[in-house]
């Protein structure tokens, strides 16, 4: 791996610290669009909890009353498309803006100052490698922290406001749902920026510390999702055959129950009172009815506090990572042969 530390031969030119600020001004147009974009999502979630949620919900009553009651069927069905348009593109613009801040961090924060030079020039003067990484760590922490948790709060207003007043609303265990509603989001968009961080100092160019960056936050988003449903103790209901399946929350595993009370894998022959031939199916296993291990909404907060824990703790370790990659990487060589010479 190629030495990063500074010259040794350049002259100190300064003696006071540079604070923050630096940093600030240094990228100041992502600044800019970050504030931006953190206002114009804020604004469309506003929109979107208040008067977009009210004209869907009346939207809703028309079309139950009129079309489910035998009339004419008439309702503002352009309110209702309106409404599903609007949550659709804020809520995949909250769940992306993790994947942002990884290519950033990646690619302008850390992947193009240590190919351009400059980041090794900043360490020639008073800044030392330490502080400009911890500099460029925490500042950008903050400001990530503050934007996407206040759109995660307003993310989680908005979806209750339309909770039980809009038919086709997302369950509250949705996918997308699920971590927009919560600080997951937050987490995960930590995790983008100390995987930035190691992405850059581990690469050291710009496009390959994306694509790393991108990929690191890809697979804690993935393995988050596997882990969750199992950081929380789940509840188990029993249904009979004729009734199938009877829950509603975030799935952890069903089947059917024997009269033992073992769990066995379901066939997947459907209720009895549906298709009467799977009573002999259920007969030959000894199934007695159907269970279902899930969590119900009142989990949430457990599921989303005991991921967040387990995300920042990956983030953590990340950004340790990038510290001691720099420090090795910085650290001056002992010159051992010329010592010999002498």
């Amino acid at each position: 791996m190629t030495d990063l530390a500074p010259s040794p031969t350049r002259s100190v030119t300064t003696t006071t610290a540079p604070g923050p600020g630096w940093l600030l001004r240094l990228h100041r147009p992502a600044l800019y669009i970050w504030i931006g974009a953190v206002a114009v999502l804020a604004v469309g979630l506003l929109w979107l909890g208040g008067p977009l949620t009210d004209t869907s919900a009346a939207a809703w009553r028309e079309y139950n009353k009129a079309c489910n009651d035998g009339g004419s069927c008439r309702y503002d069905q352009d309110s209702i498309v309106r409404y599903k348009d609007v949550y659709a593109y804020t809520t995949g613009a909250l769940t992306a803006l993790p994947f942002v801040v990884a290519a950033w961090a990646g690619a302008a924060l850390f992947g193009r100052e240590l190919e351009q030079g400059t980041a090794q020039l900043a360490w020639t003067q008073s800044l030392s490698p330490t502080r400009w990484l911890a500099t460029k760590l925490i500042v950008p922490a903050v400001l990530v922290t503050a934007g996407t948790g206040l759109l995660v709060a307003l993310h989680r207003v908005m979806w209750t406001a339309g909770d039980g007043r809009i038919d086709t609303a997302d369950s509250w265990y949705a996918n997308l749902t699920l971590h927009t509603n919560g600080p997951t989001t937050v987490a995960f968009a930590l995790t983008g920026l100390a995987g930035g961080a190691l992405a850059g100092l581990l690469l050291r160019r710009t496009l390959p510390a994306l694509a790393l960056a991108l990929g690191v936050v890809g697979a804690v988003r993935i393995l988050a999702d596997l882990a969750m449903p199992h950081l929380w103790p789940a509840v188990t209901q029993i249904s009979s055959l004729a009734d199938g399946y009877r829950s509603s929350g975030l799935g952890v595993d069903s089947g059917l129950v024997t009269s033992t009370g073992a769990h066995i894998a379901d066939p997947g022959c459907g209720p009895t009172s549906v298709l009467g031939g799977c009573a002999k199916v259920y007969s030959d296993l000894d199934a007695t009815g159907f269970y279902t291990t899930y969590h119900p909404e009142s989990h949430f907060w457990p599921l989303q506090l005991t991921t967040t824990a387990l995300v920042l703790a990956v983030a953590a370790a990340l950004a340790v990572a990038a510290f001691v990659l720099l420090r090795r990487s910085t650290a001056t060589p002992t010159r051992v042969g010329s010592e010999a010479a002498e």
